[in-house]
């Protein structure tokens, strides 16, 4: 039996809980009921979160950890995108395999360290999967390692300071891709077994898992007044490089604020599948995490929105239901976040690659929204809609 004292071990994470609380009641933005409830929803996967991505700090026997999915939201999460990471040290070298499933992109990143609330990680290697030697089968192998040792095919120098890998498998047709396989292990440790943890680096962990927590729910909280908030309301910029992002990948984000009489009608060109195979739009909530897109049209990619004859996407963010095929629902959220990406580009986006936006009244829409009939749904089809992607996102969790 350890030394210490019963509770004492979990005492700073249960401080932290306590304190992670205030903070979420003290956000700025919370205005009523549903905002509380869904920020302690949020809490509560952030915790879940916090102790699962501390468990994962394995240099030695390293593994994917899953970085965010839909019951344990953060950064506001593309609910398109499969996230995995794992934690690297850069005098180490580190084997990734795998097999390429089908979906739109899969790309890998390397990062110096994690969000804090004053500063955003850098991004020191970001490539995709055009640049892997993939076989006839599917699989790969690459070799992750220090940039002074012989490189062999698939070897990718880690730069100082590297700290982790960063994984994302990227859905345009929730329907028809398939996710792949992938794992990771350090090339001098394979078949080794770790040491067993002493009850002192359990209780580091729980330290450690608390100051990660109040981190994170920090960082996210002043992350949009970085990028989003300091914009005019109900627009978007123009599609620009990912900040800390991937390489081939773009993006254009804004906030809105609406009435329940008001809609946000938002056009984009239907982008060249050639040029972004990868086209995706989805509605944040103010904790800078999407809104439910299980249960709820709040997001589209191109395979999933009706395009129309002129070639542009119109999307109709409304609270009431307009019938439209491409209504992105707000579910009772007034204020949001706007983002659009682009991801697996062959050049770079220009401004008529890009949104623009207007608000107008809910009941002139059948007379401002060009090709309006076009866009009709019955209520059967819009069940099916949800239907569809209820069953998408469960296959898709279970690989």
């Amino acid at each position: 039996m350890g030394s210490r004292a019963a509770g004492s071990v979990t005492r700073s994470f249960a401080e932290a809980v306590v304190e992670a609380e205030r903070i979420i009641r003290g956000a700025p933005h919370v205005t009523s009921d549903q905002d509380l409830a869904e920020g302690l929803d949020y809490l509560a996967g952030s915790i879940k979160a916090s102790l699962h991505m501390v468990g994962a700090y394995q240099h030695e026997h390293p593994y994917f950890a899953s970085s965010t999915g839909p019951y344990a939201k953060l950064g506001l999460d593309n609910p398109d995108t499969l996230y995995f990471h794992a934690y690297l040290r850069d005098d180490a070298e580190y084997v990734v395999t795998g097999r390429r499933g089908t979906t739109a992109d899969l790309s890998f990143q390397i990062m110096n360290g994690d969000y804090s609330p004053t500063r955003s990680p850098d991004s020191l290697t970001a490539f995709d999967d055009r640049d892997v030697d993939i076989a006839e089968d599917g699989t790969f192998q690459l070799r992750f390692g220090p940039p002074d040792r012989t490189p062999d095919p698939g070897h990718v120098p880690l730069p100082p300071g590297s700290a982790m890998l960063i994984v994302r498998e990227v859905f345009s047709d929730w329907e028809d891709e398939r996710p792949g396989k992938i794992r990771i292990h350090r090339a001098d440790t394979l078949g080794t077994s770790p040491p067993p943890v002493p009850s002192d680096r359990m209780a580091r962990r729980y330290e450690v898992a608390g100051r990660m927590l109040l981190a994170r729910l920090r960082t996210f909280l002043a992350f949009p007044e970085w990028h989003y908030l300091k914009l005019p309301v109900n627009t978007l910029t123009e599609p620009r490089p990912t900040p800390g992002g991937l390489a081939t990948q773009f993006s254009s984000v804004g906030h809105y604020d609406l009435d329940d009489d008001e809609v946000l009608v938002i056009t984009a060109p239907a982008v060249d599948r050639d040029v972004a195979p990868y086209q995706g739009f989805q509605l944040g909530s103010m904790w800078y995490i999407s809104l439910d897109y299980i249960n709820h049209q709040t997001s589209l990619t191109a395979d999933q929105a009706r395009v129309d004859a002129d070639g542009m996407i119109r999307y109709v963010v409304s609270e009431r239901d307009p019938g439209l095929a491409n209504w992105i629902e707000r579910t009772g959220h007034r204020r949001g976040y706007l983002q659009f990406r682009w991801q697996r580009l062959d050049r770079d986006l220009t401004p008529a690659d890009g949104p623009s936006a207007e608000v107008m009244p809910f009941d002139e829409l059948p007379r401002r929204l060009p090709y309006y009939d076009r866009q009709r749904v019955t209520g059967h089809e819009w069940t099916q809609r949800i239907a569809a992607r209820q069953v998408a996102v469960a296959r898709r969790m279970l690989g």
